[in-house]
């Protein structure tokens, strides 16, 4: 009986939280229809999130399934309402700015061949939308950091990744209360998952191209207020540090070293003859990121691999200052709260 039960075909329904999509929508549902055609997914369901625009007439005429939030609540609010209707006994998550690549249903298939496995991500791919410097320094270093992940994760990743429904029900879905905008609410489920004995994998091939065009502005206003204060909160509060993805020990003695090369650079103003020790911390930048340098240069020409490390270090340091603030305001302050500015 048990072995009938493994020997049961998995059920697929791809779910896609979208607001204010119709950019996107078109080329992110075509090719999970053609997925839903060939028998590979069985159920690809829009959840509208209240938009303005018209991105549920265009899903509804692609013949999509069409669903809509009571209120706008953001992506883990429309994903979590999906979980509560959607066929499948996994749920694909896929970002409304995301395309999945072909294949990725049989690498879910696969992956959750293991009773055992509870939950899988993969990464962009190395071509994204936007080719503009920051756009594309952005998209890359996401991809590199989940290629080079760990196969076994302690997070989870929402933009292209999978979950068993009831696994994801157990744990009371994507914390809404506390993640009001969208933020790490994927990460926090990823460690309510591990710590519910489920495991997380990292699927390298599961691949998805990103089309948001990125600014100065919107990188660094989300790498502090989206993604740095609100996770140095979750670890320093609940979760501890973690040795993976880009909090890894590697990771922070890099950003260490982001944080002393920026310094000699502004002693250079009050002595120029500081001016060895400037060029030995640039030279130990580069040799410290030499694997990531090197995956720059062969996704782009020289001039973007070298703009793209520098801007690497300042997003190492403005994410090392948010660390330590988040230390002050829990040490000092007494914050206990995780809720995201």
């Amino acid at each position: 009986m048990q072995a009938e039960v493994d020997q049961m075909p998995i059920v697929i329904s791809v779910v896609v939280p979208a607001y204010n999509a119709s950019g996107y929508i078109k080329r992110v549902i075509a090719p999970l229809l053609d997925m839903l055609h060939a028998g590979e997914v069985d159920e690809v369901l829009i959840v509208d999130d209240c938009s303005t625009d018209n991105t549920a007439e265009i899903a509804r005429e692609m013949g999509a399934t069409v669903m809509q939030t009571p209120q706008n609540g953001g992506p883990g609010a429309a994903r979590n309402l999906a979980a509560q209707v959607a066929i499948g006994d996994v749920l694909w998550l896929v970002d409304a700015d995301v395309i999945a690549a072909p294949g990725g249903a049989a690498l879910i298939r696969a992956a959750f061949a293991d009773p055992e496995v509870h939950a899988v991500f993969g990464s962009y791919d190395n071509q994204p939308d936007g080719q503009q410097l920051l756009s594309k320094y952005k998209n890359l270093t996401h991809r590199y950091h989940h290629q080079h992940a760990k196969r076994e994760a302690s997070t989870f990743w929402a933009g292209c990744g999978a979950l068993r429904k009831d696994a994801f029900l157990a744990v009371g879905g994507f914390d809404i209360e506390t993640y009001k905008v969208p933020s790490i609410e994927d990460i926090e489920l990823g460690y309510r998952i591990k710590g519910a004995g489920g495991r997380i994998v990292v699927e390298p091939k599961l691949l998805g191209k990103h089309l948001k065009i990125w600014s100065f502005g919107n990188i660094v206003h989300t790498d502090i207020f989206r993604r740095a204060l609100p996770w140095a909160r979750l670890m320093i509060l609940r979760e501890g540090l973690t040795d993976d993805l880009n909090t890894g020990k590697m990771e922070r003695l890099r950003a260490g070293l982001a944080g002393l090369f920026a310094m000699s650079v502004l002693g250079l103003f009050v002595s120029f003859g500081l001016w060895p020790i400037t060029i030995l911390l640039f030279l130990s930048v580069f040799a410290i990121n030499w694997d990531f340098f090197r995956f720059l240069l062969r996704n782009g020409d020289p001039v973007f691999a070298v703009s793209a490390m520098m801007f690497h270090q300042l997003y190492y340091i403005y994410s090392a200052a948010a660390f330590v603030w988040c230390l002050f305001e829990v040490r000092v302050l007494g914050r206990t709260k995780l809720s995201v500015p």
